[in-house]
């Protein structure tokens, strides 16, 4: 869930390709052509039949099954988030799920890979499934973080539902292009439950580098839309503090 096969394809691209050199372009023609499906539990990029979709992360059902002339058997095991849920269904568990390594694969066949001999392996997989869920598990964080400014009013946020918006960039990262930095490879929108209302937050990915140990890959930019007066002046607050009492 929460974030797309981009970032976790990008990562895996190094892997592959160890010695290829890197592309710091603003655009990454991967990810902006997309015209397929990613795993459920992810935010989508393209359009299906409405009545297949899970309206609170805009994907169909999980598709757990080996694809034909697949050359190893990949885990259909799924690791449970530490993102809460806001709606939670009779038979789920109250925490968002993340894709498993198989529901990957098949992802990235819809999406139009191939595999090849010196292509992924099993393990390479797994390291990508590392890669895509230790980035949500970063924005959760960061959510954490402006959530906190409200802890008098609700100690308990929720993650109520999400979803890409790769090719929409929002007016903070087009600023930041017109000043000379590169466009994010991605954009989510989260919808956070504050114990009863409503809060969107932005969250742009921008290229980070090579991935770390602990299987960061994106640089995220994370923050209240700017859609409420409550949001504006949050995020005025903050840029005060930053501003003034920021080491960096």
């Amino acid at each position: 869930m929460g974030n797309t096969v981009s970032a976790a394809e990008i990562a895996a691209s190094q892997i592959i390709h160890p010695n290829e050199p890197r592309h710091t372009q603003h655009k990454h023609p991967d990810i902006h052509d997309y015209h397929g499906e990613i795993p459920p539990e992810c935010p989508m990029h393209n359009k299906a039949k409405s009545d297949e979709l899970n309206p609170l992360n805009m994907m169909g059902p999980a598709n757990q099954s080996p694809a034909p002339g697949q050359p190893f058997p990949l885990s259909t095991n799924r690791q449970v988030s530490t993102i809460p849920k806001a709606i939670v269904k009779e038979g789920e568990g109250p925490f968002w799920v993340y894709p498993s390594p198989q529901m990957f694969w098949n992802a990235m066949l819809k999406k139009g890979w191939r595999w090849k001999d010196d292509d992924l392996n099993q393990k390479d997989m797994d390291h990508i499934i590392s890669i895509h869920n230790a980035n949500n598990e970063q924005a959760w964080q960061e959510v954490l973080k402006w959530e906190a400014l409200h802890a008098h009013e609700c100690k308990d946020p929720r993650l109520k539902s999400f979803g890409g918006k790769a090719a929409d960039y929002s007016p903070r990262a087009r600023m930041r292009q017109l000043m000379g930095y590169e466009l994010p490879f991605d954009r989510h929108d989260w919808i956070v439950d504050r114990c009863g209302k409503e809060v969107r937050y932005i969250i742009d990915y921008y290229d980070g580098g090579s991935v770390d140990d602990k299987y960061k890959f994106a640089l995220l930019d994370v923050r209240p839309a700017m859609d409420s007066p409550e949001n504006v002046w949050d995020r005025m607050k903050v840029c005060w503090w930053r501003w003034f009492y920021s080491d960096e």
